[in-house]
């Protein structure tokens, strides 16, 4: 019985975190075009037909349609399907990790932030007010309900301090090193949105994770343009969106940041 309930609350999780990703896709595509969110309803971008309850379902959905529209025939990106797998599978490592909690309710929002503001940047190469303040905005609020469970105005003035200091760090963080690669590099080495996006992450989790989170998106970011410009897929000045990176870095300290900062402590001070 036990094997079974786990089986149906991961499926209900995986759909829930799914269709969660559909409308990230909504997001992602509208946000920066300046459109509504709520309407028109989904439709086919080139012959706007709208789209029908089975066409919808998502994952299911393009793999039904065979990635075209079924009346025009236009493809379909297939990176709706994969956003909308990938929100379901992140969706399923926060609860396999905190459970049934509020941080689960929590990180599945803060998670959605960094995926929808990443395919953004991806896209546009910008990171829309819009959703870094609204994100950071979440964070507090979710530090304060943090501290609001320990039942003491204590508990939520510190949980509070710990994600502004995580906000103030983060843009600093990142202002320090855009000034100092620019001066390196002598053009802009990255845009105003990577620090309020390391501010979002930082009121998420506070300041010795957000330390962590860019210290990871930097190595990574490193490695994979180094890699690309490397094989002479990049250009040495072309420039590449760096929110994914320190998306990436956010999302791995969340789930790892204990056991990495814990290795690093045994391997320089054991």
């Amino acid at each position: 019985m036990e094997t079974l309930a786990s089986a149906i609350a991961n499926s209900i999780v995986f759909v829930f975190g799914a269709c969660i990703g559909s409308f990230l896709n909504v997001v992602v595509y509208r946000l920066p075009a300046g459109l509504s969110l709520i309407s028109p309803p989904s439709r086919c971008p080139q012959c706007s037909h709208k789209l029908g309850a089975t066409e919808n379902v998502p994952v299911l959905g393009w793999l039904w349609l065979r990635g075209r529209c079924r009346w025009c025939k236009t493809s379909i990106s297939s990176r709706y399907p994969l956003v909308e797998a990938a929100t379901g599978i992140i969706f399923l490592l926060v609860f396999w990790h905190f459970g049934y909690s509020l941080q689960t309710l929590g990180y599945w929002v803060f998670l959605s932030w960094l995926l929808a503001l990443s395919s953004i940047d991806l896209d546009t190469m910008t990171l829309p007010d819009s959703l870094t303040k609204s994100g950071l905005v979440l964070g507090l609020i979710f530090q304060i309900i943090i501290g609001w469970q320990t039942a003491s105005h204590k508990g939520i003035a510190q949980q509070l301090m710990f994600g502004i200091s995580g906000a103030v760090l983060g843009i600093w963080l990142l202002g320090t090193i855009r000034i100092v690669g620019s001066i390196a590099l002598k053009q802009e080495a990255m845009g105003a949105g990577d620090e309020k996006l390391m501010a979002t992450i930082g009121a998420w989790l506070g300041w010795k994770y957000v330390l962590l989170s860019s210290l990871l998106a930097c190595a990574v970011g490193s490695i994979i343009g180094g890699g690309a410009m490397a094989v002479g897929i990049l250009g040495r000045k072309q420039a590449i969106p760096f929110g994914p990176f320190l998306a990436l870095g956010g999302a791995l300290t969340l789930f790892w940041g204990e056991a990495i900062l814990a290795a690093y402590l045994q391997f320089f001070f054991p």
